[in-house]
């Protein structure tokens, strides 16, 4: 029940903040590492899938937030999932899901997340105003994802603090990875900027940092390697050792 819910996030400390101050890091660059079983582009990605001990590998290979999908339609997620991030990492962890009402904000932070995934192109101006106001008063972050320039003025009319550029449309669920590099420039200053989707190697990492970039999203790069730590400090730029 919404009432039970509640109460359990009145006695949880306000954690928005946490996820907020991954992002503005010294530590360069900044990786929300995502844990994902499946992806309606490519279907299983990892069969042995085990979210917390790919979320340890990922604190070791220097992520500084993590991304767990807990939409089980499309993706196999399930609440279970992040709550054994929670508890494995000592990282902010994201709640990544179709949300669309204040309910399930409410569940993302008695789960233990720290931030939610707030989709514009799921959701009507008054909608996204309504739910980042609600994320706000929760102590919840909100990753803001936008598509094209039409949904970004909307992400920044409607009073986002940290915004993601996605680079997969998602009616074709092909990944165009100009998008992020034409949408950067309309991003205010003072507005976190993450880049998403189609980011494979240290190359576009660094292509995008210095678009100006603050932070990037990758999953199916990292989910599916053999090495999740490995892989991720090496599209870090990092050598092995620095992530023993």
């Amino acid at each position: 029940p919404e009432e039970a819910l509640e109460r359990a996030v009145e006695r949880l400390p306000r954690a928005g903040g946490r996820f907020e101050a991954a992002l503005r890091e010294a530590r360069r660059p900044r990786v929300i590492a995502e844990c994902k079983r499946r992806s309606p582009s490519r279907g299983i990605l990892r069969r042995e899938y085990d979210a917390p001990a790919l979320a340890r590998a990922y604190e070791r290979g220097g992520a500084v937030a993590i991304s767990v999908l807990t939409e089980p339609a499309f993706f196999d997620g399930a609440p279970e999932h992040l709550q054994a991030v929670r508890a494995a990492v000592s990282l902010p962890v994201l709640r990544k899901d179709f949300i669309v009402c204040r309910y399930q904000i409410l569940e993302a932070r008695a789960w233990g997340a720290a931030a939610v995934l707030l989709i514009v192109a799921a959701l009507d101006d008054r909608a996204l105003g309504s739910l980042l106001r609600d994320a706000a008063a929760l102590g919840v972050a909100a990753l803001v994802e936008v598509h094209d320039a039409a949904e970004l003025t909307r992400a920044v009319d409607a009073g986002a603090r940290i915004i993601g550029v996605n680079n997969r449309d998602l009616r074709t669920l092909g990944v165009r990875t100009s998008t992020a590099s034409e949408l950067i420039p309309r991003v205010p200053d003072g507005v976190l900027a993450v880049a998403e989707s189609g980011i494979q190697s240290r190359d576009d990492v660094a292509r995008f940092e210095s678009a100006g970039f603050d932070a990037f999203l990758v999953g199916e790069r990292l989910v599916t390697a053999a090495d999740p730590a490995m892989a991720l400090s090496e599209l870090m730029g990092r050598t092995p050792e620095a992530t023993a």
